[in-house]
């Protein structure tokens, strides 16, 4: 019996109507994983700055992703795919994650965590799917513009909805920045994905570098709080949770799917954190919370049910 093309391969799997609904439900617990991460910077120690808290999350978190990466690669064996232009991809999406941490944390602590969360991930879909159609000449499809601007118009809602307080225009600035950085090293992964690349593998080799470049950012600030048992425990949850277990959950779910269609299912990631900023942090929403959630939800349920991302392979990451 004559083998099956790796284009063929992922044609059957879009005919299997239940085949995306598994890489969807990596992502979506991924960013709920994500969306703790504002709150457990308020919860954590008050003199950690947002430049010094972001290195350590991305070092720990990211030395984690490398040692999985490299037991993956030692079991898996030498792997097509790891050409000049490999790596350079691989320290193109290192730099674009290394920028993201100082970058969210900024926007969180001048706006409040649900508006500097919403904010900086609410921009992500958008340009995600501007430099996947720029660079990938991959146009997302209909499903993907009717679903992202409902689910941005619930970012929007509950980010703007009525408090006391004028929002920063230098924290939206910095938010907005981190969803770009967030796009550039979703987009990048995702073509190493499209090589061959495993997901530990992936990740392991750009959070690995990542948290390399990370490491003189750890001296710009007094690091005493890390010694503290409130240091200790945020940088692990961040650490282990948010970065580690997310970003692994984040690699299997975008090995399927496109970088666009991660990018707008990760907008769970900004509902987590306006519910725990709500429910744990008593941050004021307003009556509007209800809609902007609801908005969201809805975007996120057309791009489910949508039958063009049943199972939508790339060629290589059908493998």
């Amino acid at each position: 019996m004559p083998q099956r093309t790796h284009v063929e391969r992922g044609r059957g799997l879009c005919n299997n109507p239940g085949m995306h609904l598994l890489p969807m439900l990596f992502v979506v617990l991924a960013a709920i994983c994500f969306g703790t991460t504002g709150t457990t910077q308020a919860l954590g120690p008050s003199d950690a700055s947002s430049v010094t808290l972001g290195a350590a999350r991305l070092i720990l978190g990211g030395a984690l992703l490398a040692a999985l990466g490299a037991a993956m690669a030692r079991r898996e064996g030498p792997r097509e795919g790891s050409s000049r232009s490999a790596w350079v991809r691989v320290l193109g999406a290192a730099i674009a994650v290394v920028a993201y941490q100082p970058l969210f944390f900024w926007g969180a602590s001048e706006n409040g965590v649900a508006v500097g969360t919403l904010v900086a991930l609410g921009s992500a879909p958008a340009l995600t799917g501007a430099l996947e159609a720029a660079v990938l000449r991959r146009r997302p499809t209909g499903a993907w513009f009717v679903a992202t601007p409902l689910a941005i118009a619930g970012v929007a809602v509950l980010s703007g909805a009525p408090t006391e307080t004028t929002a920063s225009i230098p924290g939206l600035l910095a938010s907005v920045g981190a969803g770009a950085a967030y796009a550039v090293y979703a987009l990048v992964s995702k073509t190493l994905l499209d090589d061959g690349w495993s997901p530990a593998r992936t990740m392991g080799n750009v959070f690995g570098a990542g948290a390399v470049l990370a490491l003189p950012l750890l001296f710009v600030s007094d690091l005493g709080w890390v010694l503290r048992p409130t240091g200790l425990a945020t940088v692990a949850w961040l650490g282990v949770v948010t970065v580690a277990v997310a970003y692994t959950l984040f690699a299997i779910g975008l090995r399927r799917l496109d970088a666009s269609v991660v990018s707008t299912i990760t907008l769970v990631e900004p509902l987590t954190a306006g519910l725990l900023g709500v429910l744990v942090l008593r941050e004021p929403l307003g009556a509007s919370a209800a809609l902007g959630a609801g908005l969201l939800v809805a975007g996120l349920v057309v791009l489910t049910l949508s039958r063009r991302y049943r199972g939508r392979v790339t060629p290589r990451a059908a493998r």
